[in-house]
């Protein structure tokens, strides 16, 4: 993908068709010609043609005007060519049409991210998450938008009360969230703990009543070359506290070490393996009973959201559909003692809905039944 003119080192996009790919589904082939085409402008646009992938984008949509995948890859060229009205437009034409999918509403945040407008941005992030709890890329992005907004809210402070020594601390550790590091920098603990807010500074005690310098405006979203602050130096050890010596005893002998885990057995493999594949199942074929039981009780949706209120979304999302398949490629499973990672590509089709995703299901085992206690997308 050539270099976009928005920030994408900080806010980050949607991947282009791969997050959205037609793929195979209810056994039946989709057209290859659709998908060749599909591939054909990505391939256009990652080397850089795009006029050519406008150009046969277009010519594909004429045919096809309600094709999302390449609707959502023509978006992304819009936006590649700085035509970001155009691209506001396409994405949001698509959460209108394809409510189903996070992909656009992320990207119509990124676009308004770079435009100062961060309530808008924090708006179609919280849609994407309504619509996928487990979408990692918009929470990330949700947590800038956050930082953007606190460092706004900071300033407009500042500048009502600059004798308030408590706000000028937060601000600058906000704004260290945006700073560029010098060449081969690495990230502050700061922006690598930037998922969570970093504590409030306590006020400054009895200090002096001198009017704190004038604010700059919010920084502007971080451009691409842009990097994290270096790391500040770790302090010196302290020097070792000094022990008495105690009389010589005679040499406790050595634990023995731990004997190495057993490899997982290739039973444990097959028991996560019918349990992913029970799941999908129990989804494709609408059984809530049986799709529910999959989940462990120590399963957590994510975004914040009751664990009741996601079963009552799960229900009205798959019930009630002419036709589901969840097809599964390329599992890898990892098991170690009770728990157990599955990775694998998903194939989702549902009446005209085509998504092809990476998928990880984390499982712990409960008495001989594997349960799935986290769920996530990408990866």
């Amino acid at each position: 993908m050539p270099k976009s003119p928005l920030p994408r080192a900080r806010f980050r996009f949607s991947p282009t068709v791969r997050a959205l790919l037609l793929a195979t589904a209810c056994g039946m082939a989709l057209p290859v010609l659709a998908a060749a085409e599909h591939d054909e402008v990505d391939r256009l646009m990652q080397s850089g043609k795009l006029d050519e992938a406008m150009t046969r984008a277009d010519a594909f949509l004429k045919d096809k005007p309600k094709d999302p995948q390449m609707r959502f890859l023509k978006g992304v060229i819009q936006l590649d060519t700085g035509k970001r009205a155009e691209a506001i437009a396409a994405f949001t034409q698509l959460t209108q049409d394809a409510p189903e999918l996070p992909e656009p509403y992320n990207n119509l945040a990124v676009i308004y991210a770079s435009q100062n407008q961060f309530d808008k941005a924090r708006s179609a992030l919280e849609s994407a998450i309504r619509t996928n709890p487990s979408y990692a890329t918009a929470q990330e992005n949700l947590g800038d938008v956050y930082a953007r907004l606190a460092s706004q809210a900071y300033s407009k402070a500042l500048q009502l009360d600059q004798n308030n020594t408590a706000v000028q601390p937060k601000l600058a550790v906000i704004r260290t969230l945006f700073t560029p590091a010098p060449a081969g920098g690495k990230p502050s603990a700061v922006v690598a703990a930037a998922a969570a807010p970093a504590p409030a500074p306590a006020p400054v005690a009895k200090a002096p009543a001198a009017p704190a310098p004038t604010p700059a405006p919010a920084p502007a979203p971080v451009k691409a070359a842009a990097a994290p602050a270096a790391a500040p130096a770790p302090a010196a050890p302290p020097p070792p506290t000094v022990v008495a010596k105690a009389p010589e005893a005679a040499p406790v002998p050595a634990a023995p070490a731990p004997a190495p885990a057993a490899a997982p057995s290739s039973s444990s493999t097959a028991e996560v393996e019918s349990a992913v594949r029970g799941w999908a199942a129990a989804w494709a074929g609408q059984d809530m009973d049986r799709y529910l039981a999959a989940y462990g009780s120590d399963f957590n949706p994510g975004g914040g959201q009751s664990r009741k209120n996601w079963e009552e979304e799960r229900r009205a999302r798959i019930v009630g559909k002419s036709s589901i398949s969840v097809n599964i490629e390329n599992l890898v499973i990892s098991v170690n003692g009770q728990a157990a990672t599955a990775k694998f590509r998903q194939i989702y089709r549902a009446d005209n809905l085509n998504i092809s995703s990476r998928k990880t299901l984390e499982l712990q085992r409960a008495g001989n039944q594997w349960h799935i206690r986290k769920e996530s997308v990408g990866g």
